[in-house]
């Protein structure tokens, strides 16, 4: 073989060389980019801790209503979510969930008071032991108390009894729009089921139904709790 032909040769490795080289950085660097950290996005929800209602079922006993507790806590007012929201709500792969979902914490704690009340009602359909008594809370701000309320519940030995004094509570229920069937404005048509499928009785007959919004009475009473007038 002449110099020539090596000459060739060794220049045709080089090539092909040159070109594995350039296919490993290509492949190295698409794999980088799959699997390069996603920038998280932050978001601040402010949040709403403090109310003076809390609501009941319309079919709670309203005089089965009592005070149980007061005591200071800390509530956040603020939540911060920070991740990839859209990679998160795919579905994560991994068992033990990812990096780049979302996680939440609750931030900027404020003093309140939760105050604490206990009712009857139907038991839950959802509770195997039946139970017909429950509770609802709401949270106060410092300042709707009053320095006298205040300055009673610093003290550690008051009673339940004593405790409910400071408080008052009021129910209401109010209407809400409700869409039902025009009794006036429809036609119903008669007939049977035959076999499993509906046939009216006379072809002739049209079938309408149309509806109306009404105001009825909500399906949940609201009980606002207050500070009780001071004597």
């Amino acid at each position: 073989m002449n110099q020539s032909a090596n000459r060739s040769m060794a220049i045709c490795f080089v090539m092909i060389a040159s070109a594995s080289l350039a296919a490993a950085s290509s492949a190295e660097g698409k794999s980088n980019a799959a699997i390069a950290p996603v920038a998280a996005a932050a978001a601040t929800t402010n949040l709403e801790p403090f109310t003076h209602t809390a609501y009941i079922p319309a079919g709670a006993d309203l005089s089965s209503i009592q005070f149980e507790s007061v005591k200071a806590i800390k509530v956040a007012t603020a939540r911060m979510s920070a991740g990839d929201k859209g990679y998160c709500a795919a579905g994560s792969p991994e068992p033990g969930g990812s990096l780049y979902c979302p996680y939440v914490r609750d931030e900027s704690p404020r003093a309140a008071y939760r105050v604490t009340y206990s009712f009857s009602g139907p038991a839950m359909a959802s509770d195997e032991y039946g139970g017909t008594r429950f509770t609802f809370s709401v949270n106060l701000r410092p300042e709707d108390l009053g320095p006298a309320t205040r300055e009673a519940l610093s003290e550690r030995k008051m009673s339940r009894a004593a405790a409910a004094k400071l408080f008052a509570f009021a129910t209401s229920r109010d209407l809400v729009p409700r869409v039902e069937i025009d009794e006036a404005n429809s036609t119903f048509c008669e007939g049977r089921y035959t076999d499993g499928a509906w046939t009216q009785t006379n072809a002739n007959c049209e079938e309408k139904v149309t509806y109306k919004t009404v105001r009825a009475p909500s399906g949940y009473i609201a009980v606002r709790v207050d500070p009780a007038p001071v004597q």
